[in-house]
């Protein structure tokens, strides 16, 4: 009995020491793969620090800084053509007004050209063969020559005989608008065809002899702004010459 109980105390400690054992070799295989995750982790760490080579993103942006490069240079280059346009007009309108100038005193002389038309009249009481006259003036004178009183004038003078069958009556006006030169030479006519009258309607001259000095010694003139009606028996046309004269 005793032999047997010796035997199995023997496996006994024959499979603890194997037992031991096995655990004993079990324990370093296990450290080992340890090892080898440790190795594998740095391995599966080293693509994710290759992926960093993200820098050639701003070798995408260089291209995108040369563009605003080349806009920049061609804006400089269309300045400088509009400018020397704007100074190109401007020494071609400075010749254009100066010329322009010397116009106007072209003009003077024919303005300072005026002619005193109460001198005139003085000149014609004295040289001509004119009964007594006086000067016609406000209600008189519309009566006479209806409508000169409305137009403006610078110089305007009638003088008529103070006998009213002697043929003698002169009417000179400076008119301010030469359109208004035809309208007064119009009252003129009107003037001379009241006097002399026609057929149907007697002359407001009244008397023959005096409608006949009317009608042959009456004349109507004018020189630029000036007119002037003169109605004389004798010597009317060399009043006109006189007149005429003064514009010569």
């Amino acid at each position: 009995m005793k032999k047997r109980l010796l035997s199995v105390l023997l496996a006994m400690l024959m499979v603890l020491s194997l037992a031991a054992c096995g655990a004993k070799n079990e324990e370093p295989a296990q450290e080992p793969e340890r090892e080898e995750d440790t190795v594998e982790t740095p391995e599966a760490e080293a693509p994710e620090t290759e992926p960093e080579e993200e820098p050639e993103e701003p070798a995408d942006e260089a291209p995108e800084a040369e563009t605003p490069v080349e806009s920049e240079s061609e804006k400089p280059a269309e300045k400088p053509a509009e400018k020397p346009a704007a100074p190109a007009q401007k020494p071609a309108e400075k010749p254009v007004q100066k010329p322009a100038e010397p116009a106007t005193p072209a003009e003077k002389p024919a303005e300072s050209q005026s002619v005193d038309l109460a001198a005139f009249y003085e000149t014609v009481v004295s040289g001509a063969d004119m009964p007594a006259m006086m000067q016609v003036e406000s209600e008189m004178l519309d009566a006479l020559y209806p409508g000169l009183s409305a137009i403006s004038t610078n110089q305007c003078g009638v003088y008529t005989a103070m006998i009213s069958a002697a043929v003698g009556e002169i009417a000179l006006v400076e008119v301010k608008d030469s359109a208004d030169v035809q309208a007064v030479k119009d009252i003129f006519q009107a003037r001379i065809d009241y006097q002399v009258g026609d057929d149907q309607n007697p002359g407001g001259a009244w008397y023959p002899a005096s409608i006949e000095g009317w009608k042959n010694g009456s004349r109507v003139v004018s020189n630029g702004n000036y007119i002037m009606m003169i109605a004389l028996s004798e010597g009317a046309d060399g009043v006109v010459n006189s007149f005429n004269a003064l514009f010569a």
